[in-house]
């Protein structure tokens, strides 16, 4: 899988580590090549020099070929324009972009871009919103037998009921995101483009789980 990431800075530099160390490949854009000496001497992935939402740029960076893209520089404009111009343009479904004003983030929540302001941000919440590997446990039992995750899908199961989901994957969807909203799920809830699924999940079912879901279903 192939991630492209906007600001190299304490946070691009930290989350491109944590993507390559799950051996990931990345590429890294920065208007200022030094600030690529954040990235250390083991990383191996690729850094251009350039604005993040230039197409050349982009290209450059492997943005056709992305799973993802994070846009995590200093400026809210520059992010926000970088993760349009990757899903818009170059048709990357998972993007997420750093913003440093609340009202700001939740717009673009509700416009489907996942957003991390700073107020609540970390490397591990973006990682979280960008992958499905490790990060994606939002809550879990005393135990550690339940975990309750926000679960990455392949595209084939939007339109498809939460219900019909829940008995594919044999796992409970309590609740989605949708537009910046938790919604309960109900027997009519359908899955739609954008949505966020939450599945409260057995741990020692989590990784069958996860690839049900970023598989095609069996029937739709």
């Amino acid at each position: 899988m192939h991630y492209v990431i906007m600001g190299c800075g304490r946070v691009g530099s930290g989350l491109a580590r944590a993507l390559e160390k799950r051996g990931m490949s990345v590429a890294v854009i920065d208007v200022n090549a030094d600030s690529f000496r954040r990235l250390g001497a083991s990383f191996h992935g690729t850094t251009v020099k350039g604005v993040g939402f230039d197409r050349d740029v982009l290209i450059e960076a492997g943005i056709k070929k992305a799973d993802g893209f994070a846009a995590v520089t200093d400026g809210d404009n520059s992010n926000i324009l970088g993760a349009r111009v990757a899903r818009e343009s170059f048709g990357v479904t998972t993007v997420v972009a750093r913003i440093y004003d609340p009202a700001r983030a939740q717009v673009y929540e509700r416009l489907g871009i996942p957003t991390v302001a700073t107020v609540r941000w970390s490397t591990e919440q973006i990682l979280g919103k960008l992958t499905d590997i490790g990060t994606d446990s939002l809550w879990r039992d005393p135990s550690g037998s339940v975990r309750l995750m926000s679960l990455s899908y392949d595209q084939a199961w939007i339109g498809m009921p939460i219900r019909a989901i829940e008995k594919a994957v044999s796992t409970p969807i309590p609740a989605l995101g949708r537009f910046g909203t938790g919604i309960p799920t109900t027997d009519s809830t359908v899955l739609q483009d954008h949505d966020i699924v939450y599945a409260m999940v057995s741990t020692a079912n989590m990784d069958e789980v996860r690839a049900r879901l970023a598989s095609v279903p069996a029937t739709k």
